[in-house]
């Protein structure tokens, strides 16, 4: 069978948008991906204008390719990667971008097990072991979602949970930093997921979630 283009069925909803994510990841995870949007036609197409349905956040670890992970293709999902996926002001801006100005329904932060990124911010709160140079930066917007872990105060933090938790967080901090990301969830044109991804068996998991999926 031949890839199809994505585009004559683009979901217009966050829930449309969730479905069809979700039903590429499980093609993914079966090992019968479609390869979706990716013929000659669509290149072309896609020449004029794009128009994802989803803005899909994620960390800049090489084992979680967007695309391939949720079987989509050209045009599907406007990805903005940074290692741990932290955010800065560009970030949020990107973000905004792909909902108020291309219209996706969707805002996806990923998350994934045995991030080096939450992995480094894990040892430095730990045991006070610091990265050297720009890497650090990283590890400091890594290190405030420790303040939704459940501990006692001397137990050391454990890197799932902590990664957990900074999933959620982000989530938190994209509808609380963004006025119109939240404009956006509030008239239900858009919803923000948070979605957790093993390595090992490549299936997501969904954290977190604000507005209608």
């Amino acid at each position: 069978m031949l890839p199809v283009s994505s585009q004559s069925v683009r979901p217009t909803t966050p829930p449309e948008a969730w479905a069809a994510l979700r039903e590429g990841n499980d093609r993914f995870v079966r090992g019968e991906m479609q390869h979706p949007s990716q013929s000659i036609d669509r290149r072309a197409e896609l020449s004029l204008s794009q128009h994802p349905f989803a803005v899909l956040f994620g960390c800049s670890d090489s084992r979680v390719a967007a695309e391939i992970i949720f079987d989509q293709g050209l045009g599907d999902l406007f990805v903005v990667r940074t290692a741990g996926h932290v955010l800065d002001t560009t970030v949020i801006g990107s973000i905004e971008y792909g909902v108020e100005v291309l219209g996706a329904p969707l805002v996806v932060v990923l998350g994934h097990d045995s991030c080096g990124a939450v992995a480094a911010a894990t040892a430095a709160l730990n045991n006070g072991d610091l990265p050297r140079g720009f890497v650090r930066a990283v590890v400091d917007r890594v290190i405030p979602s420790i303040v939704n872990l459940t501990r006692s105060t001397d137990e050391p933090i454990d890197p799932a949970a902590l990664g957990h938790e900074h999933v959620r967080h982000t989530v938190q901090m994209l509808q609380g930093y963004s006025v119109s990301l939240a404009e956006a969830v509030a008239e239900g044109r858009c919803a923000i997921v948070g979605l957790e991804y093993t390595l090992a068996d490549g299936r997501v998991t969904l954290t977190e979630s604000v507005g209608d999926v």
